[in-house]
């Protein structure tokens, strides 16, 4: 009977701790720091949604952009991926300023663009063809390598994991196997 009390209290205590986010993201830390992950980041905070009709590729005067708060976070998540030790191959993002600024601001290395991780919101009919470029980048990525880096929008993380992601949070993946890539859970926004 007591012994019965007692496995119950210890997996209470299990299942809390597993509910934890904290906990959860340090293991997912670990991932990236062993390398041959990715960290599929959406932009940091950018309040609204989608962009203005005038939008302009490269005009940042016309998008939605990060604001105080937005610059903030992704500063932070730089800082936690270098408090967790975690060394990053590549820094890859959408066109879109938001997801450049990003990126930047996460200091992790020069923030190179990549097309295929630019918005589709706008024009839906473009996501699997996007997302098949994704997944190619990817086949071809070394699983054996360091981790990267892919800060891109809701619409593209969702098209490839299924994941809604908040602004600033982060999917890990494990590069290789059948997909090309293993969706292994998410850090929350810092």
């Amino acid at each position: 009977m007591i012994a019965l009390a007692l496995l119950r209290t210890a997996l209470a205590v299990m299942l809390l701790l597993a509910a934890v986010p904290g906990r959860a993201d340090e293991s997912l830390w670990a991932a990236l720091a062993e390398g041959g992950h990715v960290a599929l980041m959406r932009h940091a905070r950018a309040p609204g949604t989608g962009d203005p009709e005038n939008f302009r590729l490269g005009d940042c005067s016309t998008q939605r952009n990060l604001d105080q708060t937005g610059r903030d976070q992704a500063r932070r998540t730089g800082e936690a991926f270098r408090e967790h030790g975690v060394q990053i191959g590549r820094v890859l993002s959408s066109q879109w300023c938001r997801c450049l600024e990003t990126a930047e601001l996460l200091r992790l290395g020069e923030a190179e663009p990549l097309p295929p991780l630019n918005s589709f919101f706008a024009d839906r009919s473009r996501g699997p063809a996007q997302s098949d470029a994704v997944r190619a980048f990817l086949a071809d990525t070394d699983p054996e390598g360091p981790s990267l880096v892919m800060v891109t929008h809701q619409v593209n993380i969702t098209a490839l994991t299924g994941i809604f992601p908040r602004s600033g949070e982060i999917v890990v993946l494990r590069l290789g196997g059948p997909e090309n890539f293993e969706t292994i859970g998410t850090i929350e926004a810092l």
